[in-house]
């Protein structure tokens, strides 16, 4: 079993599902395990396949850092695929960050899987039919440090948790509700 597939199946077996949407994710990610295993985790895997985001929130969690996604056109969180060199659900999460937003690591507090989602995909995401996406959360330390934009994204910001921009994508304010009821 690779590291990363490990870590996958640790966070998954001791997740504690807190609401039925939680459970219906983690019941999605058990039999995308149980049925694809390590091709569970590739792009070019099933059409259903594990992704790692991270929620990122400025000290008294009142902001969070999202991107304006170029195929969705939507914000959210930073995220995406797993790679081959991941070891980690944690580092996967904080790889993708750095390429989408600039936002090194080392400025992070906190680190900690927080949430579990199965969400579906539109037409403009290609093969890729839905995503079990394993939501890191944690605190900058220095929130006004600059921020890159990659080529996936037209645009990353600090957003108000109590006003989330109109075009968010879809559940977006119900994992971030879950994701701070956890931190």
């Amino acid at each position: 079993m690779s590291p990363l597939l490990a870590s996958v199946t640790t966070v998954v077996d001791r997740w504690r599902a807190r609401d039925r949407a939680e459970e219906t994710a983690h019941a999605g990610f058990v039999e995308a395990l149980r049925d694809h295993g390590q091709a569970a985790l590739e792009r070019s895997g099933p059409p259903t396949h594990v992704t790692a985001s991270a929620f990122v929130f400025d000290e008294d969690a009142a902001h969070v850092l999202l991107c304006f996604h170029g195929k969705g056109r939507f914000w959210v969180q930073p995220g995406g695929h797993l790679e081959a060199g991941d070891t980690s659900v944690e580092g996967a999460a904080l790889r993708e960050l750095q390429e989408e937003t600039g936002v090194s690591p080392t400025l992070l507090q906190g680190i900690a899987v927080a949430d579990l989602d199965h969400h579906t995909l539109g037409g403009g995401f290609g093969r890729c039919a839905s995503h079990l996406d394993i939501g890191v959360v944690a605190r900058v330390s220095d929130p006004t440090a600059p921020l890159v934009v990659s080529d996936e994204s037209d645009a990353v910001a600090w957003w108000p948790v109590a006003a989330l921009p109109p075009d968010s994508a879809p559940g977006l304010s119900d994992r971030l509700a879950r994701v701070l009821a956890a931190r």
